[in-house]
């Protein structure tokens, strides 16, 4: 009897261990809607901007869930970086680099043509990465979910746990030197 039931737990241990190898571990993938289609990109395919933008394919995809600092962009009239601009950038381009996948939820597109998307590295959050660095503010508490609920509650959480580096709100400092840019 007792030889059986060892017999019997090794082999139930066995077929959980199949399980989670063949199952994975749940990933920030797992909470999107069904009823979004998730899409995965070819990596040769995306020129990085920025910290939160990216062009994939011919197509701007602005990251949601975060702000990342600005880097120069003269075209928009911002010939200076904005501190740990830069350093977000290279995160960004660190964190692409290193991936097995690359992939993104879309949402709708913004004012500028770019398509706002929760994007996922390796089933992790691009967002997540960002604030747990320091390098981003999250945008939930003023755009609200678009959608993506317990997308929302992860980055929100997120970013109540983590310790930003010392810049200004990205947003703020757009305002702040669209403003110079117009004095000069």
């Amino acid at each position: 009897m007792i030889r059986s039931c060892a017999k019997y737990a090794a082999t139930l241990t066995l077929l959980l261990l199949l399980i989670l190898c063949f199952c994975g571990k749940p990933t920030h993938l797992d909470l999107v809607p069904e009823n979004i289609q998730v899409v995965v990109m070819d990596k040769s395919k995306i020129e990085l901007d920025d910290g939160d933008s990216f062009v994939y394919d011919g197509m701007g995809i602005r990251v949601l869930g975060m702000d990342t600092p600005e880097i120069s962009h003269p075209e928009h009239g911002f010939n200076e970086d904005q501190k740990y601009g830069r350093e977000a950038a290279a995160l960004t381009a660190e964190i692409f680099h290193e991936a097995d996948e690359i992939a993104y939820a879309p949402y709708q597109e913004d004012r500028y043509g770019r398509m706002l998307a929760h994007v996922f590295v390796d089933g992790e959050l691009l967002s997540v990465k960002l604030i747990k660095a320091g390098l981003a503010y999250e945008t939930i508490s003023h755009y609200g979910d678009n959608g993506f609920p317990e997308i929302a509650k992860v980055i929100f959480e997120t970013a109540k746990k983590s310790k930003l580096k010392d810049f200004i709100q990205p947003y703020k400092w757009r305002q702040e030197h669209r403003e110079q840019q117009e004095t000069d």
